[in-house]
């Protein structure tokens, strides 16, 4: 009797696959462009912008993204950032982009963290696949925190616009190391540095009359003049983040920025009516309790559910913006800012059954729990009363700026500038008007990165921004 023929040393498992298609293999560009950055930044070693390496090996340095989320714990975030950045920089830096330096960076971070004088700001380009594009103001309110507010549109820039108003959505209370990041994941997408530097808290208009502003401009010129970026201390005088808190309390707040980008005599107001003040504190009450009863059913849920099985649940706390507008953004936003970030803040679909445990998940409601409870990420504090997603208003103070008004040939108002100081000649930075003008347009002024560089750099593939975002030309 015949014996049976075994099987045949040629036969695959697929016969649709070629063997050969099985030996391929694909490497993203993202991280090949990264590596050919950092190689160019270790051979151009003359550039005092390229003295530092960069991130190096994954298993000793997390993902920008993990550590922005939390997921990562770092103790050096100066350190990590600082070196990511120095390896990610543009060089040659893009002619026309204002620029700071990695020193400079470093430096003015420095002088501000930790320090119950400091007046640090940043303003970061968010482009968010849910929330769609805008801009995060963050203002330093004591050593380690700072406040958060996101406008749609960045910050108006024409003394002559037709929309003089902008909203600005409260959001959490971050950790100030959050003032240092560019990231990108497909989850938040791309993060960047519009611009930084320190703040300024002036007077309310028409308190002790306009001498008191043009003084406090001067003596912030004379303190920015040394180039450390450390921020003033006086005894007996008020410090920056005590007269950000009252102005807070009143909810009228009158900044002057001086970063590396905005104009020098760059001023905006920051209200709060009083009406939007209530409204929102019924929003935030009535939102943690309704989240609260959700999280108890879907904790009980999720305890009866088998493995293996994917679930929505509501992504851990983050701090990043991904709930700038939050599952009530329809009712958080009138009119066009609030067009196209209808449904920001829905739960992800995640399927962790098999990465994450009862006690785990349980432990990160908690974290949650205590994250809306206060309004603070984690290593947070929120010592000045932010609530959050109240509806502010931010404006340009354009009498503060330099503007004077006067009546054109058919008596229309309009504001010039005066020519007593033009400190922006010859210049990289802003003058006015300006206009942002969106993540194809508007680069970092650290590395000089546009929104799609820093996606591709963090080697995220196939991102798709949200449509509709326009800048506002008028």
């Amino acid at each position: 009797m015949a014996t049976k023929r075994g099987p045949s040393p040629e036969l695959i498992s697929n016969p649709f696959i070629k063997r050969q298609n099985l030996e391929w293999s694909l490497e993203p560009s993202g991280s090949t462009r990264k590596s050919d950055r950092i190689s160019n930044s270790n051979s151009n070693s003359s550039s005092d912008e390229k003295h530092s390496q960069g991130p190096g090996p994954k298993e000793n340095h997390p993902e920008t993204s993990a550590v922005e989320a939390g997921s990562a714990q770092i103790s050096d975030h100066l350190g990590y950032f600082g070196g990511h950045l120095a390896g990610a920089t543009l060089s040659p830096f893009p002619p026309g982009t204002p620029r700071l330096s990695i020193d400079g960076y470093r430096r003015l971070y420095e002088a501000n963290a930790g320090n119950p004088v400091g007046a640090h700001f940043v303003m970061h380009q968010h482009d968010h696949p849910v929330a769609g594009t805008h801009y995060d103001l963050r203002l330093q309110i004591n050593e380690t925190s700072s406040a958060s507010w996101a406008i749609m549109y960045g910050l108006p820039g024409d003394p002559n616009s037709q929309r003089l108003n902008r909203n600005a959505t409260e959001t959490r209370i971050h950790c100030l190391w959050n003032h240092l990041i560019e990231t990108a994941s497909s989850a938040t997408g791309s993060l960047l540095i519009w611009d930084t530097g320190t703040y300024t808290v002036l007077p309310p208009s028409g308190h002790e009359g306009g001498s008191s502003r043009r003084k406090t401009r001067a003596t912030t010129d004379s303190q920015s003049s040394s180039g450390d970026g450390r921020p003033p201390s006086s005894s007996g005088e008020l410090t920056e983040q005590e007269k950000l808190r009252r102005a807070f309390q009143a909810r009228k707040i009158s900044l002057r920025l001086d970063g590396a980008r905005l104009p020098r005599d760059y001023v905006l107001n920051l209200r709060l009516t009083r009406d939007e003040d209530a409204a929102g504190r019924e929003r935030s009450s009535a939102r943690a309790s309704t989240r609260r009863r959700r999280g108890r059913g879907g904790a009980a849920r999720g305890r009866g559910r088998g493995r293996g099985k994917g679930k929505a649940i509501e992504p851990a706390a983050s701090s990043s913006d991904s709930d700038v507008y939050g599952e009530d953004s329809d009712n958080d936003v009138d009119g066009e800012e609030g067009e196209g970030i209808a449904n920001a803040g829905a739960p992800a679909e995640v399927n962790d059954g098999d990465t994450m445990s009862a006690m785990e998940r349980e432990v990160r409601e908690l974290e949650d729990e205590q994250v809306r409870r206060t309004n603070a990420y984690p290593g947070a504090a929120n010592s000045i009363g932010s609530v959050h997603q109240r509806r502010w208003y931010v404006s340009l103070d354009r009498a503060a700026c330099g503007f004077t008004r006067r009546r054109g040939a058919r008596g229309r108002v309009v504001w010039e500038k005066n020519s007593e100081r033009d400190g922006d000649a010859g210049e990289d930075r802003l003058a006015f008007p300006f206009y942002v003008r969106g993540p194809d347009v508007e680069r970092s002024v650290v590395t000089g990165r546009l929104g799609a560089d820093v996606l591709m750099d963090e080697g995220v593939e196939g991102y798709i921004s949200r449509r509709g975002w326009r800048p506002v030309l008028n």
